[in-house]
């Protein structure tokens, strides 16, 4: 994985499901794919959710891979009819699909092991789209697929996580994002001010305020601070902690 120090690489996130969408299944690959972003210094900088609707996915798909270096899409390349995902990606960049020689040699010695029919359903997700490189599997065999800027993955957590792994090292990173945290047993109201002061003298550095509960009730609020510069970091954390003591919200 190549470090390319100053550049920024950016990325978004296109989830694909209609369960998604109705709520019957909760995603949990959003949080892991950004924390795994922000580990290696990319920034995922977009969240989208579509249906399994072919013009939906295209247009998506061809929205956001001309805006990021990178988009990592989730779901929809399954052996069922509504698993549209890898024939979405073909059409959105104009190339056919088909099964793809290795990828189906490897699915029908996988299943025959197994004692499990090789379906046509089974078969379909050795489908790939022309000129895309594959993303393994070691979970279980069928991969996802890399097709220029686009990455496509498993929709279950534990497959995605394993393409993810396994696509990481092919991808341009920039430079890490760093993070301090500032608790405070004061409510968000009162905090406010000096955070918003702070923010202006430190324009290039995030910050953001988050209420937290304990024991069922409200406690306090967490201020974070990101910024990919440690000495701007530094200096903005500084600054923060002196308009807090000054306002006498520290101790």
């Amino acid at each position: 994985m190549a470090d390319t120090g100053e550049e920024t690489v950016t990325a978004a996130l296109l989830v694909i499901g209609d369960e998604i969408l109705s709520g019957r299944t909760k995603d949990k690959n959003i949080g892991a794919i950004a924390d795994h972003c922000t580990m290696i210094g990319i920034r995922l900088q977009e969240v989208r959710v579509v249906g399994d609707v072919e013009d939906e996915i295209v247009s998506a798909v061809n929205a956001l891979r001309r805006r990021y270096t990178y988009v990592f899409t989730t779901g929809g390349i399954g052996p069922t009819h509504d698993d549209i995902t890898a024939d979405s990606i073909a059409k959105a960049f104009g190339v056919s699909i088909d099964h793809h020689p290795e990828v189906k040699a490897l699915m029908l010695e996988n299943y025959a092991r197994r004692g499990v029919e090789a379906t046509p359903a089974r078969l379909r997700m050795a489908r790939i789209p022309d000129g895309a490189s594959l993303v393994k599997n070691k979970v279980s065999v069928a991969p996802g697929f890399r097709l220029e800027n686009v990455i496509v993955m498993a929709g279950i957590p534990v497959v995605m996580q394993a393409m993810l792994d396994a696509v990481t090292p092919e991808l341009r990173t920039g430079r890490k994002m760093l993070s301090v945290n500032i608790e405070m047993l004061k409510p968000e109201g009162e905090v406010a001010a000096p955070l918003e002061a702070s923010q202006k003298a430190f324009p290039d550095v995030s910050m953001g305020s988050y209420p937290f509960v304990r024991d069922g009730r409200l406690y306090g609020t967490e201020l974070v601070l990101r910024a990919t510069d440690a000495e701007r970091l530094a200096a903005a954390e500084a600054d923060l902690r002196a308009r807090l003591a000054a306002a006498g919200l520290m101790g």
